[in-house]
């Protein structure tokens, strides 16, 4: 009987883990325009409130390779986010600028919004509701 009660209570805890591993939704980012193989690609999932503010809600890195990377997110709740992703060729974890304060690395946000100066949540937002995303970023 012990054996029998043993054997269900690890299957529940078990049933209850994996449904949780599948909560909320995948978001894949592919980058295929990166300029050469040095370094690594970092990206970060942001809300209006972390957008250019703070370190984003969900971060990801790859190394590169022939100048592609594949990111994911994974388990991200519905809601209104906004993808930056840069790369970081001498990987010291931030980006680097040249003396007139424009970047030394390339960048790229969701939304593939390439005008002038810094970037804004509203042109890279996009609604994540019940089905996995996926996205194509240009540096």
């Amino acid at each position: 009987m012990k054996t029998l009660a043993l054997t269900l209570s690890l299957f529940v805890i078990s049933f209850i883990s994996f449904g949780q591993d599948s909560e909320g939704i995948a978001i894949t980012v592919t980058i295929d325009n990166v300029l050469n193989d040095n370094g690594k690609v970092m990206a970060s999932l942001h809300t209006a409130d972390t957008f250019m503010k703070a370190e984003g809600v969900k971060v990801a890195e790859s190394k590169i390779s022939e100048g592609k990377v594949t990111l994911t997110f994974e388990n991200v709740l519905p809601g209104s986010y906004a993808i930056m992703a840069m790369h970081d060729e001498n990987e010291n974890s931030q980006m680097d600028y040249q003396s007139n304060g424009m970047p030394k690395e390339s960048y790229g946000m969701s939304g593939n919004d390439m005008s002038f100066g810094p970037p804004t949540f509203t042109d890279a937002q996009f609604e994540v509701a019940d089905k996995d995303l996926e996205f194509n970023i240009r540096f």
